[in-house]
């Protein structure tokens, strides 16, 4: 409790950034996804304070994710209603929860460290890349789609040069009065004196925005509905209640429902233990999150999200951060900036419609480019090829995909990387006057098999062999075979073979003891 009002000034400020980047991505996500937009502020509120609450995670935020768009899309049409399909949202919390208990987090630290650099790197590049439509003032495409192949069938670059054919002066001009205000007020004039440090710069941006728009404006230079934050407004409070949706109950009999649950509990799972292990990755402070009370904790999420008619929730790599960014230290800042969310669509959301999206457009590219700065490729160029390479594929992947075919695309790229470098120290020769030693080091696995018989083959008549087990953690059935049939074969060529192995290990007792055996 006290580190929490401790560190209260830095989330707060952090959580005014979260809570200007999350509004229009939970629209946006909403929008793309063909649910009513109010859904995504509700997943979006559920994501910050239920989620945030309940996470063992300091810097994670959850909410509306753009790699279930696709997912929700399809369901939603496919379903007899909106409310049937919350019912699929609510069970999906309920599959995640189990899969909590039954300790299914620990796929997450499987995945190599190249591969998770990689995400977060291809997704400073994917933010650029989207966010610059917006930022010239082309607002055809939602924001939130962040596949290379777009809702409105046009793709990443092509959109960007459509973009370019159609740039909105004023729009322009408010992103780069934006991004220059970020760039000045975060290499320049923070390090000026605390007062700088306690505003956020995304803050400062929105308001010169809203000022700059308002003269812009006066003098006929008007920006088009869909380049400004859009939102339902109610007239009263009555109908701001109007806005929550209950599910269906009577769907349960729907095969529909179950099979969009299990997709949307399975997708969403693995979204989040991913992001969550790059929320760890970005953490100054490197703290771990316990990954199967976060899935615990987004399962209450989506039930709660569910019950009131929102959109399902993960852990949000954009959103994360931003908070990091922001300079955000615990879990508070997700959790205040759920309470921002709620109450501004409640109380202020005319004053909200006044903000450009070139605006935010700026604060999200900002955001990008710390996320893939020059520096990190750099840095995992001079790490060696077996991890620059993964980390590199791991980035094309994403940005010709989407995160979760592309995670997977680095995933195997990553454990090919693995096997090749197990494979190359598994084994070791050296001989000396016809005296040959053989050590097997670490995992020998059936991948070993071909290159040590191609090796034991090799070895000249009336030589001496000693093989050297006692390093191995494992030992494959098909590598003890070939060590017995050498042995086996051994005197037709007057060859001596002493095996060395550990008496602990149970694999080295299949050896077969043909001659004087050397134990450890």
């Amino acid at each position: 409790m006290k580190n929490m009002f401790k560190n209260a000034g830095a989330d707060l400020s952090a959580s005014v950034v979260v809570f200007l980047v999350a509004l229009p991505l939970c629209l946006g996500i909403a929008l793309g996804s063909g649910a009513p937009l109010f859904s995504g502020i509700i997943a979006g509120v559920v994501g910050g304070i239920i989620v945030g609450s309940l996470s063992g995670s300091h810097l994670s935020v959850s909410g509306p994710a753009a790699g279930l768009t696709a997912i929700v899309a399809a369901a939603i049409l496919k379903m007899p209603a909106y409310e049937t399909f919350l019912l699929a949202v609510v069970l999906a919390g309920v599959i995640q929860i189990i899969l909590g208990f039954i300790k299914a987090g620990v796929f997450g630290d499987y995945v190599p460290s190249s591969v998770i650099k990689g995400m977060l790197s291809a997704i400073g590049i994917i933010l650029i890349l989207k966010q610059l439509p917006h930022f010239l003032g082309y607002d055809a495409d939602f924001q939130g789609d962040y596949e290379f192949v777009q809702k409105d069938s046009k793709n990443t670059f092509s959109e960007i040069i459509m973009a370019a054919q159609r740039i909105t002066p004023v729009a322009l001009i408010i992103g780069a009065i934006s991004l220059a205000i970020q760039i000045v007020w975060d290499k320049v004039l923070v390090k000026k004196g605390k007062f700088f440090q306690l505003i956020p710069a995304p803050l400062v941006v929105v308001v010169a925005s809203i000022f700059i728009y308002q003269f812009a404006a006066g003098n006929g230079n008007v920006l088009k509905p869909e380049q400004m934050v859009n939102l339902p407004v109610a007239s009263n409070a009555t109908e701001f209640f109007t806005f929550f949706t209950m599910p269906d109950w009577s769907g349960f009999s729907n095969p529909l429902v179950w099979t969009t649950a299990l997709t949307l509990a399975i997708v969403a799972s693995l979204e989040t233990l991913l992001n969550i292990e790059a929320a760890d990755n970005l953490d100054p402070y490197q703290r771990v999150t316990p990954t199967n009370r976060e899935l615990k904790a987004q399962g209450i999420g989506n039930i709660v999200s569910g019950l009131l008619g929102g959109l399902p929730v993960t852990s949000v790599v954009v959103r994360t951060s931003a908070n990091v960014n922001a300079g955000a230290k615990t879990k508070m800042s997700a959790v205040a900036h759920g309470i921002l969310l709620l109450l501004s669509v409640a109380l202020i959301p005319g004053l909200l419609k006044m903000i450009p999206l070139s605006a935010l457009a700026a604060i999200l590219i900002y955001t990008g480019y710390k996320l893939a700065k020059p520096s990190i490729f750099r840095s995992f160029y001079h790490k060696g090829f077996d991890q620059f390479v993964p980390f590199v594929i791991t980035i094309l992947a994403i940005i010709f995909t989407d995160l979760l075919i592309g995670i997977l695309i680095g995933i195997v790229v990553g454990l090919f990387f693995v096997l090749r470098s197990n494979f190359k120290t598994a084994l070791f020769v050296v001989n000396d006057n016809n005296k040959y030693l053989f050590r097997l080091r670490k995992d020998v696995s059936f991948l070993n098999k071909p290159i040590l018989k191609a090796k034991l083959e090799e070895v000249p008549a009336n030589a001496y062999v000693l093989i050297d087990l006692s390093r191995t953690d494992f030992l494959d059935k098909d590598v003890i075979e070939v060590i017995n049939d050498f042995q086996h074969h051994a005197h037709l060529k007057n060859i001596r073979v002493e095996i060395r192995k550990s008496l602990y290990k149970k694999d080295h007792q299949l050896i077969e003891e043909k001659l004087q055996l050397v134990t450890v």
